[in-house]
């Protein structure tokens, strides 16, 4: 590397990578510094600095906020791979002490996942580490893992399929399923052909009216009518207590908050698919203590 290389080298300092990194991430300068504990000011300078040095715009200020140019793109990858690498060196030699640590760790979870995890970490993080924050995000499989890889979050949370291999996986559980209604609708057995009879709220992210229980009753000869789909459990439970309606959710879920709906809980009357409820982080995250911690904490909070 030239001598002019390593002096240009020397005015990209850590903040100011991040503060690109961020840019390219949000496109609005007051949520990097607000992310950053900058000045709009300190990310304007650091803007400049790094025009300077490589001779470019790199963002372009527009009505909906800044568009990174042909250059700014194509330095992401490096830049990234860059911070990550000092992130991971310095990190692999410090440990993670709960009760003095300061830091935020955000974690993808849809809401089954939220409403089985969440209430139990909070209380571990108030007893154990005052200083931790979580801040959950409401990002599904191939948003949550997109998320992984750009560094938006440090562990996502659910049952993802496919997953890229630069990710580490780690099994929390294995979830089945309960049908949730009114107890009175529970005095009865559920049959199968009952089951099938009855109106259902489905829970779907993505409004499809067909779930896994419509696949199972095809094989079984049946077919249901679904009168709803939502995309959220809790609003499903509330449906299901106002009406004659049943669904069928996670198990973890259904055992915990059907009560608080005054609702009961039954077996479903054919054979669903179970399946794993992971945390999944990204490889340079392999080797963090607080990654770590978090994960041991989700593990003893569903023990």
């Amino acid at each position: 590397m030239s001598e002019f290389r390593n002096s240009e080298l020397r005015r990209l300092d850590l903040t100011v990578l991040l503060v690109f990194l961020g840019l390219l991430r949000h496109r609005k300068a007051v949520t990097v510094a607000a992310e950053l504990g900058l000045t709009q000011s300190g990310v304007s300078q650091a803007l400049r600095r790094l025009r300077d040095v490589f001779g470019d715009p790199l963002f372009l200020r527009r009505p909906h906020g800044m568009d990174p140019t042909a250059v700014a793109l194509r330095l992401e990858a490096p830049v990234r791979a860059a911070v990550e690498a000092l992130r991971g060196a310095l990190g692999a030699g410090v440990g993670f002490d709960p009760g003095d640590a300061r830091r935020v760790f955000r974690i993808a979870a849809l809401d089954a996942e939220q409403a089985a995890v969440i209430p139990g970490l909070v209380a571990a993080l108030v007893r154990d580490a005052p200083g931790v924050q979580v801040a959950v995000l409401p990002l599904a499989r191939r948003a949550a893992v997109e998320a992984l890889q750009a560094g938006e979050v440090d562990l996502a949370l659910g049952f993802l399929w496919d997953l890229p291999e630069f990710v580490q996986v780690q099994v929390l559980y294995e979830q089945g399923f309960l049908v949730v209604a009114r107890p009175a609708l529970l005095a009865e057995p559920m049959t199968l052909e009952r089951y099938a009879g009855l109106p259902h709220v489905l829970v779907s992210p993505g409004g499809d009216l067909r779930g896994v229980a419509d696949h199972a009753l095809e094989a079984a000869g049946l077919t249901r009518r679904v009168v709803a789909a939502v995309p959220q459990f809790f609003p499903a439970l509330a449906a299901v207590a106002g009406s004659d309606c049943v669904a069928t959710l996670p198990a973890r879920l259904a055992r915990a908050y059907a009560p608080l709906f005054g609702l009961g809980v039954a077996e479903p009357p054919l054979e669903l698919r179970r399946f794993p409820v992971m945390a999944v982080r990204h490889l340079r995250n392999a080797r963090d203590p607080g990654v770590d911690w978090i994960c041991a904490r989700l593990v003893a909070v569903l023990s």
